[in-house]
């Protein structure tokens, strides 16, 4: 499975390094963060769903991209729950979203509508950790989205980066 993934800045990776003593409850802590924008599928060649994002995000620019805090999914559609993440606040990163979904199918439950732009930090356990890591308050963190990258899933190794403007 291919996406297309935000690359998140160090400021972000020093935040959910710092925040890893307290996910030690969890069944399992990322490593490696970036945002998964939108899920673009399979294909024979990566070439081929580049081709179709090219034509579907032409000319769009750089977007702002703000950590506002840490949330949770409950009950997430997939997988263990809860999920615990730095939430991301973007209309230009929704917007994005957007477009993509209108050139490639949306994941049911995941993407469209319920699309929430997101950075996973942990995943499983208990649902009071997940709330009282909720509460915790963070200093903001604004980046300016100037690139995104081509992510192949079963090697979770990016293949390609776009800049943006488009």
């Amino acid at each position: 499975m291919y996406s297309v993934n935000v690359p998140v800045p160090g400021q972000v990776r020093k935040l959910a390094s710092d925040l890893y003593p307290s996910l030690q409850a969890f069944e399992t802590t990322r490593e490696d963060h970036s945002m998964v924008l939108k899920r673009l599928g399979d294909a024979d060649h990566i070439s081929q769903l580049q081709h179709r994002f090219n034509r579907a995000l032409e000319g769009t620019p750089a977007v702002e991209a703000r950590i506002t805090g840490i949330n949770y999914f409950a009950d997430p559609p997939l997988g263990t729950a809860p999920v615990v993440y730095l939430a991301v606040e973007s209309s230009g990163l929704e917007s994005i979203h957007h477009e993509l979904t209108s050139a490639f199918e949306p994941v049911d439950d995941l993407e469209g509508a319920d699309y929430v732009p997101h950075i996973t930090l942990a995943r499983g356990g208990d649902l009071e950790d997940a709330k009282r890591l909720a509460s915790r308050e963070l200093e903001p963190i604004t980046w300016t989205v100037d690139g995104l990258e081509f992510w192949d899933g079963t090697y979770k190794l990016p293949v390609s980066r776009v800049s943006l403007p488009a």
